[in-house]
């Protein structure tokens, strides 16, 4: 028995001894594949650089050579130490694992997916100013798994791309202009066309404005204290720009009311006081029968009481 210990660990020792320049060689090459794989991302970076508009493309383009490049060093490495593992078998081996490693990293990969789709249809690109959610702001960085958003406070919001492929996506700078609508109301004692055409003369006037398409003035309704109108006017499409000229527009509609003696009222309430003892459907019944002739002066002035309560 002791022998046949001994000669089973020689055969373990030596096996060991056979197995490990192939291990040292795989290490090598793994530690190699790192170096090649940043080499071609930055290659695939720059070829993209000249031939590809589209700075998803490029990302996507620099990303797909990286992980291309662990494969295949991660594959090669795979079959030198192991002398005895054919390709054959690695990919039948990745055939049959790979329900289980769906199952087990089905969000992983939902991302990754959502990341390419992103990245080829591009619904928007870098630099972006969209709103996503609960979430707005400039789009940084679409990766494979995540997409990355500036927020207008500074702030970095990290979304999965499974998420942002199946919300609605609203992209503010996806066209060269933006319309504002500002509402603005006028009491009821200014002539309308007066005060259009002071809308319409000062907004034009507005630095930022642009003439194509004209700036607009229209009538919404009558309000509970003032006719209102609202002015519809078209800027560059990023945030700045918008607040910016939405600023502006407020100050010299301001101005321009003062100076043309135009209010723009307070929320207002109309009272009406009235004499009250001609109804009295809310009295007791005996103020009724004096109210049909039968008339007693202790209810009479009981009555009087209860109508300057409610009065």
């Amino acid at each position: 028995m002791l022998n046949t210990i001994l000669s089973s660990l020689k055969d373990i020792v030596s096996s060991s001894i056979k197995v490990l320049p192939g291990l040292f060689i795989a290490l090598i090459l793994i530690i190699l594949t790192r170096y090649i794989a940043r080499f071609l991302e930055k290659l695939a970076s720059q070829v993209g650089k000249r031939t590809l508009r589209s700075q998803s493309l490029r990302l996507l383009l620099s990303k797909s050579a990286y992980v291309s490049a662990w494969a295949v060093g991660i594959i090669i490495a795979c079959v030198i130490a192991f002398p005895g593992l054919r390709l054959g078998d690695i990919i039948a081996t990745l055939g049959l694992g790979s329900v289980a490693v769906g199952f087990a990293f089905q969000d992983i990969f939902k991302n990754f997916l959502a990341g390419i789709l992103l990245l080829l249809q591009e619904p928007f690109r870098i630099n972006d100013q969209v709103i996503i959610g609960d979430y707005e702001g400039t789009v940084e960085r679409i990766d494979i798994r995540t997409t990355k958003i500036r927020t207008y406070k500074g702030e970095r919001v990290i979304i999965p791309n499974s998420t942002v492929f199946t919300s609605a996506v609203q992209v503010r700078t996806a066209f060269d202009a933006r319309r504002t609508d500002l509402g603005v109301g006028v009491d009821y004692n200014t002539p309308l066309p007066k005060a259009k055409q002071i809308l319409q003369q000062l907004i034009s006037e507005v630095n930022g404005v642009l003439q194509q398409p004209a700036p607009e003035i229209d009538l919404l309704g009558f309000g509970d204290s003032s006719i209102d109108f609202v002015v519809r006017y078209w800027t560059l499409p990023q945030q700045k720009d918008v607040r910016r000229i939405q600023t502006q527009a407020i100050v010299a509609i301001k101005k321009a009311f003062d100076e043309a003696d135009i209010n723009i009222p307070y929320p207002i309430r109309t009272l009406y006081f009235y004499d009250q003892q001609q109804y009295q459907d809310y009295l007791p019944s005996a103020s009724k029968q004096n109210s049909n002739g039968f008339k007693s002066q202790g209810v009479t002035d009981s009555n009087h009481r209860q109508l300057n309560e409610y009065s």
